[in-house]
């Protein structure tokens, strides 16, 4: 294809991608369902170009920045608060699964091996990043089950792999499973311990950047930096990724400078936008291939419904299966486990978020080309990607009748409020220690007002949260302040009365108090300026709502 023609149908891709998602969002529909079916839909018009999805492109080059983008906006104390459920599901879900599912296909395809059964399985087992996060995000689910789903499809890929990579062994030479037990425990050590290391190293060679572009940069790498190394050593490059993510998300606040942090967080968040929603629909152009695959090489239209539908009912009854047991270990089981308080309707949830995505549809693809029905189990992944994403739309149903609590905005809005009036009461101390006789009185009273009308606003809002702060007020009242003067700088502008380095100069000044005075109204990282989206929260935000300043929005204050 003419370099013209690739560029041409990338910018088509991406405007398609933009354009069904924020129709799917505006009117409510599940996107990576949309995303799927308008691909798959397209992948039969004539014109269209075949897409022939490459495993490595997808592991090395999408997944990366996928779970990167993810794990570092994850809070490593809430993974570490849970580390518990979280590695047992990541670890036992996954090798539960392959076993149900191997065994499952095996009994309906024995021609394929008991070999290649599990390695399908392994395939299908691991819950998607990318595909859990898009349907569980908007549910307003307890942050404990937000907490152990966004773990465990974080971790679970690292399984996956490995016992995929040991499968796929098994079908050409015989591995002991002494072998498969060493193999997985040196790919989690050392995907583990060089995940660490390029945290560690981009953490200390960041903290001594000043230029948020060369910060930027190094960010942007870090990813497939991690990745590549892991893999060389015979470790997870999935798991050296999340580990790499989480300690530099972690550490973020320490290394990094404030501008640093918000051009990181917009450019993840363009990238993680991009990327997954690209690749659902990317899903969809492969459909009518691999409908054509297992066509020509499945056994018959009834035989391939029948298996269809009993690998799907395997993988729901494996996960049902091993989380329900899990839940009455917790609950059943050693003290240590039982303080952990698991709700039974809290591991429903988890069980029923049942998801695939991206690293299914990647790693089916990574079978050999000598498989027995190699096609077919390609068309097989690809029904287990629709139709767990078609299961994932009843989770809101199930949600509402078992009556699960949502996240506590009010005691969370308390707890900040507090922990603010906490850090102001710092900066006072600290200002009182730092004021010289040389200081100019004035600037040092404007100080110490604006961080007592913080602190004393904070406090009594923490007890009152009817009524409006002190410090919503103020915020009120300064952004007609702040319009007022952006305005008057863009009149300037306009009629040429001063250069444009002073115009940009007062613009980036108006915007940057912006931007901290809707951070400490709301309690919120303010969207646009930090790349969060509208209603990432999980709340919806009208039209009326989108013009208003970010503190006057419906619902900000409630």
């Amino acid at each position: 294809m003419h370099p013209a023609s690739i560029v041409a149908w990338t910018v088509a891709f991406v405007l398609v991608t933009v354009t069904v998602t924020g129709l799917s969002r505006r009117l409510g529909w599940s996107t990576p369902v949309i995303l799927v079916a308008v691909g798959g839909v397209a992948s039969y018009f004539p014109g269209i170009p075949a897409i022939e999805l490459e495993p490595e492109l997808i592991l090395y080059g999408v997944l990366p920045p996928l779970l990167f983008a993810e794990a570092v906006r994850t809070s490593f104390v809430d993974i570490r608060n849970r580390r518990d459920s979280i590695l047992i599901l990541s670890i036992g879900t996954v090798l539960f699964t392959v076993l149900v599912v191997g065994v499952t296909a095996w009994a309906l395809l024995p021609v394929i091996g008991l070999a290649a059964a599990f390695a399908f399985g392994a395939v299908v087992a691991p819950n998607d990043t990318v595909a859990v996060e898009a349907v569980a995000s908007r549910l307003g689910l307890p942050r404990r089950v937000l907490t152990v789903l966004e773990g465990e499809s974080l971790l679970n890929d690292a399984t996956a792999l490995v016992a995929l990579h040991a499968a796929v062994l098994a079908m050409s030479a015989r591995v002991s499973p002494q072998a498969v037990v060493g193999e997985f425990v040196l790919a989690v050590l050392a995907g583990v311990a060089v995940g660490f290391a390029v945290g560690w190293t981009m953490a200390a060679v960041r903290s001594r950047l000043d230029s948020v572009v060369l910060d930027t940069s190094l960010a942007l790498i870090t990813p497939y930096l991690a990745f590549i190394a892991a893999q060389a050593v015979l470790g997870s490059g999935v798991l050296a990724v999340v580990v790499a993510g989480l300690y530099l998300g972690y550490r973020s606040p320490i290394v990094q400078s404030a501008p640093a942090r918000i051009a990181e967080t917009v450019n993840w968040r363009t990238i993680q936008f991009l990327l997954e929603n690209a690749v659902f629909l990317l899903i969809g152009l492969n459909l009518s291939s691999i409908l054509a695959g297992a066509i020509r090489t499945g056994p018959g239209l009834w035989p391939t419904i029948a298996i269809s539908a009993a690998v799907l009912a395997a993988l729901v009854i494996a996960r049902f299966a091993f989380v329900l047991a899990v839940a009455l270990l917790f609950r059943r089981g050693p003290r240590r486990l039982r303080e952990q308080d698991v709700q039974w309707r809290n591991a429903v949830v988890i069980a029923a978020a049942n998801v695939r995505g991206v690293v299914t549809l990647a790693a089916v693809f990574l079978l050999p080309s000598d498989t027995p029905y190699r096609e077919f189990l390609q068309f097989l992944a690809f029904v287990v990607v629709v139709g767990t994403l078609l299961g994932g739309l009843t989770l809101p149903a199930l949600v509402r009748r078992l009556q699960l609590p949502p996240p506590d905005r009010d005691r969370e809005r308390m707890q900040w409020q507090l922990l603010m009036a906490e850090a102001q009461r710092a900066g006072l101390d600290a200002l009182e220690n730092a004021v010289t006789d040389a200081d100019e009185e004035r600037v040092v009273s404007q100080l110490r007002i604006n961080a007592t009308l913080i602190s004393d606003s904070m406090e009594r809002r923490a007890s009152q949260l009817d009524s409006e702060s002190l410090v919503t007020a103020y915020a009120r009242l300064r952004a007609t302040m702040l319009r007022a003067e952006r305005a008057t700088v863009v009149t300037a502008r306009a009629e040429g009365r001063f250069p444009e380095p002073a115009v940009k100069g007062a613009l980036r000044a108006i915007d940057a108090e912006e931007l901290a005075l809707r951070a400490t109204a709301t309690g919120q990282d303010p969207p646009g300026p930090t790349g969060l989206p509208d209603g990432a929260d999980g709340r919806d935000v009208t039209r009326r709502d989108r013009a208003a300043p970010t503190f006057m929005r419906k619902g900000t204050q409630d």
